[in-house]
């Protein structure tokens, strides 16, 4: 049935077929759908993930907190291969039941704790250590507003205008003009923020900046779904400014790097188990 025609079905039948890319993973149920345990390395901080932004906000991190000098944030860092389904391990999805990456089990506590969903994992370790997040509580709420701006604002970017833009097996029209209106609404609310910021929440660096960058910052760099152009990127001159500064970051260099399995491949470090994995 085409485009112009189609009426939803009274219910609603799963086809595996249909999705486009991620078809062949995708699925409307939950749970495991096989038995694996998940590899275990010799650091407290154990993550699984993968280089998608999501995944890049959480190593960045970890590798913000090294270059900070906290010792106690060395971390193994194994593949979750999600085109094949690693996510769906029985290991996977004991610590996270949503089958997403990245997830983070932290040793160093007993039991060890689970934690899941990007934005929670930045919040652990910011607050574990200390680090990139204001302490006073004005600062702080202002730091936590845009973090989950970024949690609530990201899946317009990647599950609607990706999907439409630059994933799914028909371009159209209605999906990919409905989808980039709302993104170029999220990059000018960044732009007007930036304006009189140097960085999301202020004028410290935070987890706030470490979730957004590696969406939007990534995005005006032409590196997410190859759309700057398409996004007239240029409009946000706040934004780029940023990113380019956020990019510059030693540890930004490294963590984007860390479970990367495509692209140059010097820059690719699928696992990580200390500095010297990072060359």
């Amino acid at each position: 049935m085409s485009k112009d025609t189609y009426q939803p079905p009274k219910v609603w039948h799963w086809d595996s077929e249909s999705g486009g890319k991620f078809a062949n993973i995708n699925r409307p149920i939950a749970g495991p759908t096989h038995d694996k345990a998940l590899p275990q390395g010799k650091h407290p901080l154990q993550l699984h993930s993968l280089a998608t932004p999501n995944g890049v906000k959480v190593t960045v991190m970890l590798e913000e907190l090294l270059e900070a000098g906290v010792k106690d944030a060395e971390y193994d860092a194994f593949l979750i291969n999600i085109m094949e389904g690693e996510q769906f391990s029985s290991g996977f999805v004991e610590i996270n039941p949503n089958s997403k990456i990245p997830a983070l089990v932290d040793h160093s506590v007993q039991p060890p704790q689970r934690v899941f969903e990007s934005g929670a994992i930045l919040l652990y370790l910011a607050d574990k250590f200390g680090k990139f997040i204001p302490q006073g509580h004005a600062k702080r709420t202002e730091c936590l507003s845009w973090l989950f701006w970024q949690m609530g604002s990201a899946p317009i970017l990647g599950g609607g205008f990706g999907h439409f833009y630059a994933y799914a097996p028909e371009k159209y029209e209605y999906p990919i003009n409905r989808y980039t209106m709302e993104v170029k609404r999220q990059l000018d609310v960044l732009n007007r923020q930036l304006a009189d910021h140097t960085f999301i929440a202020g004028d410290e660096y935070t987890i706030a900046d470490m979730a957004i960058w590696p969406w939007y910052g990534a995005l005006v760099q032409n590196e997410v779904y190859a759309a700057a152009e398409f996004l007239d990127v240029q409009q946000y001159p706040n934004v780029l400014r940023w990113a380019d500064a956020i990019a510059q970051r030693p540890a930004v260099q490294r963590g984007r790097r860390v479970n990367r399995t495509w692209g140059d491949e010097a820059q690719r470090v699928p696992e990580r188990h200390s500095a010297d994995d990072i060359i």
